[in-house]
């Protein structure tokens, strides 16, 4: 199967090839990412005249470069960010920071805890029993974390400057639920759209489901990435209430994702993403992709030497 597909589209394997290498980081964003998205989503990128969400996601990681977006990705200063908006009331307690593994003090941390790297997603591990971590797993893992420079994956600008360190913060899950499931809210210039519920993210042996709902949490048609849940997904409690906070911390930007958990009946804060999926992944049905484009409201920038 990936000899077939490989000779169906040799330029595309040859290009995810050298990129997982990190043997691309030498190309302009804007000639990346072109390229980036006629692979991922078989068209061009329209830069002149974006109309769909993933287009615009394109355009704003290329022309809207504020320095406080770094702040805002960095999962540890975000804390600090967000306790200025919400409330700290709102932020999962962080044990420490450290530069490298070897500094991690693991004798002060608790049985549980989760490590996470600050500048890039997926650098996480998860310990529910300290007396049963691979420590040697663990450091390989965010090790090999450390080293990458997240940004060149999908120059993604917010994360091009943050600086690589370890956090470790408070284990959470939810009684009810048996995990830590993600409440994702789309919020453009402060107004939230839609959102959706992560859920089956603990489980390695499940794939991931993603449920859309709108403003209302009414379930939409529209599957984006992962499938959706063969499980009713309840309204969170404090649905209103994320809702609301999702608004105050996305005021005056033009997209961002707010994502919150939801543990045995508080809110805590889980990350600002400015680039769901990267802009890479199409939605189902398509017409999904120009309906959320039409709620990007794009700075003024001029585009006409793209």
């Amino acid at each position: 199967m990936i000899v077939r597909n490989y000779l169906k589209n040799p330029v595309k394997y040859v290009f995810l090839a050298l990129r997982q290498r990190s043997l691309l980081n030498w190309l302009p964003d804007i000639l990346f990412l072109k390229m980036m998205y006629r692979f991922a989503m078989g068209k061009r990128l329209n830069l002149k005249d974006p109309k769909t969400f993933n287009e615009k996601i394109q355009w704003l990681k290329l022309y809207d470069r504020r320095e406080s977006y770094s702040e805002m990705v960095d999962k540890y200063l975000v804390k600090f960010y967000v306790e200025k908006i919400i409330g700290k009331e709102y932020v999962i307690p962080t044990y420490g920071v450290w530069d490298k593994f070897e500094d991690v003090d693991f004798d002060m941390l608790p049985n549980q805890f989760v490590l996470k790297c600050t500048h890039d997603s997926g650098g996480l591990v998860v310990c529910k029993n300290k007396n049963e971590l691979n420590f040697v797993e663990a450091r390989k893992k965010i090790n090999r974390c450390l080293k990458t420079k997240y940004f060149y994956s999908g120059r993604e600008w917010p994360y091009k400057n943050v600086k690589p360190r370890i956090i470790a913060e408070q284990y959470m899950e939810d009684c009810e639920t048996r995990e830590l499931r993600d409440y994702k809210f789309f919020c453009f210039n402060g107004c939230v759209k839609l959102m959706f519920v992560a859920s089956d993210r603990q489980n390695k042996n499940i794939e991931t489901k993603f449920d859309f709902f709108d403003a209302d949490f009414n379930h939409l048609d529209l599957k984006n990435g992962h499938p959706n849940s063969e499980n009713r997904i309840k309204k969170p409690v404090n649905f209103e209430l994320m809702k609301n906070l999702a608004s105050r911390l996305s005021v005056g930007i033009p997209h961002l994702r707010v994502d919150f958990y939801e543990v045995n009946g508080k809110v805590y804060f889980g990350e600002l993403t400015f680039s769901h999926w990267s802009g890479m992944v199409p939605f189902d049905p398509p017409q999904w992709d120009y309906k959320l484009g039409s709620y990007i409201e794009l700075p003024c920038k001029n585009a006409e030497s793209v």
